[in-house]
Order: structure tokens, then C-alpha cells, then sequence
């Protein structure tokens, strides 16, 4: 038990050293000035000032431009690779098939349904859409288990 406590704080003692020097700015700046102090350096202080490191210099390339959602550009759902033209709830979706938004915003399906035309249905049962939207079963057949003439 006491050798379990002494590698459980052995472990805690390494995880803050390296939370402590992860956390110290400049420290690559510092180590690249100290090696070579002649021009021929001047090229990966360059490149370490452009470094998209979020400790580094160049926090303006951490900030994003606002987002262009649909509640304010609608148009931006009739993108082609758009998960739908319809918005809801500042998404994108699509109305006929979104089984969180069957028909209307905010309409889900039950849990064994989806949206088949804007229609909740169950797959496993529903003649005119058996095991998948608009499979219909013949006349005289019906479905089970969403196969039409299971048995």
C-alpha cells in the first residue's frame, strides 16, 4: 500500500513539473537566441514568429470571424454539401428526412421511426414504408419486421 501512495505522488509530483514548464512562454524563442547570435539564425526567428501556437506571438490567428449561420443568411442552407435547405435552430436541415426535425422545427420522431416526407413513420411496420422511405409492400403482402411478406 505505502509503494502504491509513493508512485501515485511521483506521478502527481512529474504531472505539475510539466504543467509548470509547458506553461512558460518564449521559452523556444529564448533557447534559438542563446545557440547562434549570427544572421544565419534569422530565418527561424521567422518562423517562429509566424508560429500559429496559441502561446506564441500570433494570437490574432487564434480569432475566428463570426460564423455565417442560417438564422441570418437563410441562402446559406442552399449550398451545395448543406445538410438540408430548411433552418432550424440556426442549422441547417433537412425537413423531409431530419428526424429531430420531421415536418416542422423541433418535431422528433419516436424513437424506432424516421421521417419519411415530413412523416414520422416505424419502418418495421408501415406498408408504404417498409424498412425504408417509400418501399411499398404489393397488395396482398404485409410488413413485418420491415420486410415486406416476412412470413
Amino acid at each position: 500500500m505505502k509503494s502504491f501512495m509513493l508512485f501515485l505522488m511521483l506521478a502527481m509530483l512529474m504531472a505539475s513539473a510539466i504543467t509548470t514548464l509547458s506553461a512558460i512562454p518564449d521559452e523556444e524563442e529564448s533557447f534559438f537566441n542563446e545557440e547562434n547570435n549570427n544572421d544565419a539564425n534569422d530565418e527561424t526567428k521567422s518562423q517562429l514568429e509566424k508560429s500559429t501556437s496559441l502561446r506564441g506571438r500570433s494570437r490574432i490567428l487564434a480569432s475566428r470571424p463570426p460564423a455565417m449561420t442560417c438564422d441570418r443568411y437563410p441562402k446559406v442552407c442552399w449550398a451545395s454539401g448543406s445538410a438540408g435547405p430548411d433552418c432550424c435552430k440556426k442549422k441547417c436541415v433537412d425537413r423531409n428526412t431530419d428526424t429531430a426535425n420531421c415536418g416542422k422545427c423541433g418535431r422528433k420522431c419516436k424513437y424506432a421511426e424516421i421521417c419519411c416526407k415530413g412523416k414520422c413513420v416505424n419502418p418495421r411496420s408501415d406498408k408504404k414504408n417498409c424498412g425504408s422511405c417509400n418501399n411499398k409492400c404489393k397488395k396482398d403482402s404485409s410488413c413485418a419486421y420491415g420486410m415486406c411478406s416476412y412470413a
